[in-house]
């Protein structure tokens, strides 16, 4: 039972990282701009294709230097990506009511999606991820963990320190966390609001491109659509840590990847996206900003 239950606690951390590291992505733009950025899921596949085609154009050996060169790779991307959509159809509706952004965002997303499909380059049809690193596998205490999950795991944590320490220590981190505050007096204090919403793009997509990577290694099959699940379940975890908040949706990730990984365990995994979605459905009724969210007046 022990050995069951350590099995269950590692895929329920690495699932748990990939939401969380998804989720940041939403919960940062929202916590500046108030859009909820629908096509950070397809930077997300996006990362995933781009460590493909690093791994099989360069013809890199299985490893941990493989690994390496796909995630920044990914990530460096996946920025580029981010920052170009944020330039091109979020900032000239800045000042527009929030719906035509957030329609605005579905579009980017179909677009993401469907021009990948058509694509000569990506296409429709479904690929097998490569061995980015050895099919091997530890056993720590009666636990089997395969080598691409630890690792994953490992650097999906250590993703999230860099970007704690960002967010909390850095002064584009303080800038940005008084730009979700209040936006007119930060600008009166010379920050630019500009720069400060392409570095929250940038770091929200680098998270979400090398999420996509290891979410490939980890599941190994990609195809142009594969961001729309991990998606919609890291926009749970935002909304259910609270959005808005960063240390929310990390945690409100792992709370998602546990429930899964728990209910996938234990019960007819047909229940796994339901009761997933009921946590949500109870969080917002008792709960409305999350748990970690923090409700702000408004004068009308």
């Amino acid at each position: 039972m022990e050995t069951v239950i350590g099995q269950q606690l590692i895929n329920a951390l690495q699932l748990g990282s990939a939401y969380a590291l998804l989720a940041v992505g939403y919960t940062m733009v929202y916590g500046v701009l108030r859009l909820i950025n629908f096509a950070h899921a397809d930077v997300f596949m996006i990362g995933a294709y781009i460590g493909f085609f690093i791994f099989t154009s360069l013809g890199l050996a299985s490893g941990v230097t493989a690994f390496i060169i796909c995630v920044v790779g990914a990530m460096i991307g996946a920025a580029i990506l981010a920052v170009s959509i944020e330039r091109v159809a979020y900032r000239p509706l800045r000042n527009a009511p929030r719906l035509s952004a957030m329609i605005t965002a579905i579009g980017v997303s179909l677009f993401l999606e469907h021009g990948s499909r058509a694509s000569p380059i990506i296409g429709p049809q479904f690929r097998p991820y490569p061995f980015i690193v050895p099919p091997e596998s530890i056993e720590i205490g009666g636990v089997y963990i395969p080598t691409k999950v630890g690792i994953a795991l490992i650097t999906s944590i250590i993703l999230m320190i860099i970007l704690s320490y960002i967010v909390s220590r850095t002064m584009i981190g303080k800038a940005m966390r008084a730009s979700s505050y209040d936006k007119e007096a930060t600008q009166l204090m010379g920050i630019s609001l500009n720069r400060i919403i392409v570095y929250t793009f940038a770091i929200g997509a680098a998270e979400a491109g090398a999420a996509g990577v290891m979410w490939a290694m980890v599941y190994p099959m990609i195809d142009p659509y594969m961001g729309m699940i991990p998606g919609i379940k890291a926009f749970v975890s935002a909304v259910v840590g609270g959005i808005g908040s960063v240390p929310g949706a990390l945690i409100g990730g792992f709370i998602l990847g546990a429930v899964e990984t728990a209910t996938a365990a234990f019960l007819p995994s047909m229940y796994r996206d339901a009761i997933a979605f009921s946590i949500l459905a109870v969080v917002l009724i008792f709960r409305p900003t999350g748990l970690f969210g923090i409700g702000v007046l408004e004068k009308v």
